[in-house]
């Protein structure tokens, strides 16, 4: 069972139909079909509200949805309802061997009801948020009764221990970036030696209140730099009358939603890519954000908040390119740094890339889920 954003899973789903077949259960969104096929991969599209209020998972996640407009709530146990019906119908009549349940909260839990085997994936928010007792206890009783967990980073199987789980049971695999032909760099010569971009949700983890205070610093030194916004999420409206506010208007440029497909032009252009991470009051802080090892895939030079998991993308590199961005002056700072030094910052991205298609590439990932998916589903057997 999936559910968010499908391009995050579909490179890992289309290559697993070699070995399985492959279905995937998620909410319906808006203009998309109740069912189809794509990649080799059956999509299942279960209805949770009328449609006009099929809203849950938009625009931010469920968790960031649930906090700006706690009317949701109301959403949420027809949310989970439909779901679990869908699951146990498909279990039933498809003959489902093994259950791959992304998010402890409530697609773990759920894969505890349906009499089969399951490996269950956390992407951060569901870890990291959700923090009371019962909740605790929740996501506990789902890692326990897991044939396999996997976690997107080293950081996050440290938060898995916190709830008294046997870590040694948990596997670090992240989400894949496809490496070989869309992702990848392109000439030297496209890259701006201007142009910062942020890519992804508009949204209170994102940080890019604190991107738009260090702005005015940068620009003081560099009054050609411009910053290219590609997203969308809850905060959009006041992000734009932020940049207003700060007078930014003309450095400023929001693109909204941007298709996969278009995103490797804007990571071959930039000067830079900035994430400028934080730790949201909810807790919720980011695992392992594909956008980040998208533009290093693609040879974009990038710096980043320094929150839990991110060492794992920049290994050698942490120190010159994660900061802590609720200090303006240093993401000022840093961001300058980079500008001003391009060909070290290109020779820092190089090294990035290197390591991630050793470790982050969809060949890699694929594989070492084949291996723990196949794992489970022999231990079923035994």
């Amino acid at each position: 069972m999936w559910q968010g954003r499908w391009s995050c899973c579909r490179g890992g789903a289309r290559r697993l139909t070699d070995r399985f077949r492959v279905l995937v259960l998620c909410p319906h969104a808006d203009g998309a079909a109740p069912v189809e096929t794509m990649d080799g991969v059956e999509v299942i599209r279960y209805r949770y509200a009328p449609a006009a209020l099929e809203t849950l998972v938009n625009n931010g996640g469920i968790v960031t949805n649930l906090r700006n407009k706690p009317w949701k709530l109301f959403l949420v146990p027809g949310f989970v309802l439909m779901q679990a019906w869908y699951a146990l119908r498909l279990c039933r009549q498809r003959g489902i061997d093994l259950v791959h349940a992304h998010w402890l909260i409530p697609q773990g839990l759920i894969a505890t009801l349906l009499g089969k085997p399951f490996l269950v994936t956390s992407h951060g928010a569901d870890l990291y948020a959700l923090r009371s007792r019962p909740f605790r206890a929740l996501k506990r009783f789902v890692l326990r009764k897991a044939r396999a967990t996997t976690v997107v980073s080293s950081a996050m199987r440290d938060a898995v221990g916190e709830l008294d789980v046997d870590v040694a049971q948990v596997a670090v695999v992240p989400m894949g970036v496809e490496m070989t032909r869309l992702f990848v760099p392109g000439d030297a010569t496209q890259r701006s030696r201007g142009e910062l971009l942020f890519v992804g949700r508009l949204v209170e983890k994102k940080g890019l209140r604190y991107l738009l205070l260090a702005l005015p610093s940068v620009l003081r030194e560099r009054p050609d730099v411009t910053l290219t916004i590609a997203g969308f999420g809850p905060d959009k409206d006041p992000l734009e009358a932020q940049v207003r506010e700060l007078g930014l208007q003309d450095a400023v440029r929001f693109l909204g939603a941007v298709a996969q497909k278009d995103l490797p032009d804007l990571y071959r252009r930039a000067a830079l890519f900035v994430a400028p991470f934080v730790r949201a009051k909810s807790g919720d802080q980011e695992g392992l954000p594909v956008a980040l090892m998208e533009a290093v895939a693609c040879g974009c030079p990038a710096i980043a908040g320094d929150v839990a998991g991110l060492r794992d993308i920049f290994g050698a590199q942490a120190d010159t390119c994660l900061v802590t961005p609720q200090d303006i002056d240093q993401l000022a700072e840093a961001i300058l740094r980079q500008l001003r030094q391009p060909e070290e910052a290109a020779q820092r991205s190089l090294a990035m890339r290197t390591a991630l298609r050793a470790h982050l590439s969809w060949e890699h990932v694929s594989a070492r889920y084949m291996e723990l998916l196949q794992g489970a589903h022999e231990k079923s057997n035994n």
